[in-house]
């Protein structure tokens, strides 16, 4: 099957199936007739392991490690769960950055509603320049040169 259709049946773009053909993780042989790649059920295979493995929060380059691993002859399993264990660290880091956030939004929005609209001023805008954060700085004891 062409490029076309192997992004239709997968329901991709086709440019994602060229993507990852350019980064390796896909093999199409090439057509003798008229040169067009052609990929086989190997790399519909290939191409569904890779949306499964993106689905769990996998780079590319995880991705690339795993098969590599797997080409190599060695079991990729103790690499896939060091992987998804980084993974999800930097996601629960991730959350819990955007849950301050969504704490600082909610604090701005109820400071700001004692405030009148189109107050013009030197400002750029005051509503954030007057902004009070709720949520402190966590207090470090590295000692700075100065």
């Amino acid at each position: 099957m062409y490029v076309k259709q192997l992004a239709k049946l997968m329901d991709v773009t086709p440019d994602t199936v060229r993507h990852y053909t350019r980064m390796g993780l896909l093999n199409p042989v090439r057509s003798e007739g008229n040169g067009y790649q052609q990929y086989t059920n190997a790399d519909k295979q290939r191409l569904q392991f890779i949306k499964s493995a993106r689905q769990l929060g996998f780079s590319l380059k995880d991705v690339q490690r795993i098969i590599s691993e797997s080409e190599k002859g060695n079991c990729p399993c103790p690499l896939t769960r060091e992987l998804i264990a980084k993974r999800l660290k930097e996601t629960e880091t991730l959350f819990q950055e955007t849950l301050k956030l969504r704490t600082r939004m909610q604090s701005a929005l109820k400071q700001w509603e004692a405030f009148d609209d189109g107050a013009v001023s030197s400002d750029i805008c005051s509503l954030i320049e007057t902004f009070s954060d709720p949520i402190p700085k966590p207090v470090t004891n590295e000692v700075r040169d100065e």
